[in-house]
């Protein structure tokens, strides 16, 4: 049996080349076979997208006779999740969105688009971009949990912070706030005041600038100052007095020390002396 060792597989080279079966510009019947041509068009990105891209590729393929291509070059999406959306092979199932409803396509535009499939279709109305309206800050679903302890630390530690601060830099409600105030808080029991910046709910500036908000207005920011500027003065004097002392002990050692050289000394010079005095038997002298 003979053995392939490597390079140009002859056997391939006899192989027929059929042509890869995908979507096409051309629409035919759903689940037809489509011609790859090698392009996948995408959409301009000059044009804004629909609000809603797969819910109205949806409807378009449903209600309208759009080509693929034109259908994925308006809502911006792949010809390959148009042709899914179609063959109902989509992962997930959208219900479809009118953009005639909407005002983003106009019934003539449609009409335009399929009569001539190269037509690329124009955005009639943009989408207007959805902004959050003014109100208490989002949380995320994971630390809502951790409001009452954040809310329960600054009622504890920060009693001049008014309800609407509160409910503003937490994003809460003034009855929860009140009815922890209150403590006739359904889960008082559990409750255990927590720093709201340890928790992840505000920032250390926020709060900072929340409570100078407040002490400034219940008029505490002078005391607070004062009180303040005694404890500084408390703490310098504490300093300087404890300098003062370890300065002393300093000066004590040094002293000690220098006694004990000269003892040291004396009593070497005493005992070298002593040494001297030693009367020698065999010189008989003294």
């Amino acid at each position: 049996m003979a053995v392939w060792s490597g390079g140009l597989n002859p056997f391939l080279a006899v192989l027929p080349v059929f042509p890869y079966l995908g979507p096409q510009g051309g629409r035919s019947e759903r689940g037809g076979p489509f011609i790859f041509n090698g392009d996948f068009p995408m959409a301009t990105k000059d044009q804004p997208k629909p609000l809603m891209p797969h819910a109205t590729a949806t409807w378009l393929v449903d209600n309208t006779a759009l080509s693929f291509e034109q259908i994925a070059e308006f809502c911006g999406l792949h010809i390959l999740e148009v042709q899914a959306m179609a063959d109902d092979l989509a992962g997930s199932k959208y219900t479809g969105r009118d953009p005639v409803h909407s005002g983003e396509l106009t019934q003539a535009e449609i009409e335009k688009g399929q009569a001539d499939s190269s037509y690329v279709l124009k955005m009639h109305k943009a989408p207007v971009e959805v902004t959050r309206t003014k109100g208490p800050r989002y949380t995320p679903v994971s630390k809502r949990q951790d409001k009452p302890d954040g809310i329960a630390w600054i009622l504890r530690n920060h009693p001049e912070v008014s309800d609407a601060q509160i409910s503003k830099l937490i994003g809460t409600t003034r009855n929860t706030i009140g009815a922890l105030r209150d403590r006739t808080h359904w889960n008082i029991a559990n409750i255990t005041p927590k720093d709201p910046v340890t928790l992840g709910l505000c920032s250390q500036r926020e709060l900072d600038a929340m409570v100078a908000k407040a002490a400034k207005r219940a008029g505490i920011t002078e005391d607070a100052e004062a009180a303040a500027r005694g404890d500084r003065n408390e703490r310098e004097k504490l300093i300087e007095e404890l300098r003062a002392e370890r300065d002393a002990s300093h000066k004590a050692a040094a002293e000690a020390a220098q006694e004990a050289e000269a003892e040291a000394w004396l009593a070497a010079r005493r005992a070298a002396e002593a040494a001297e005095q030693k009367i020698d038997p065999e010189s008989g002298f003294i």
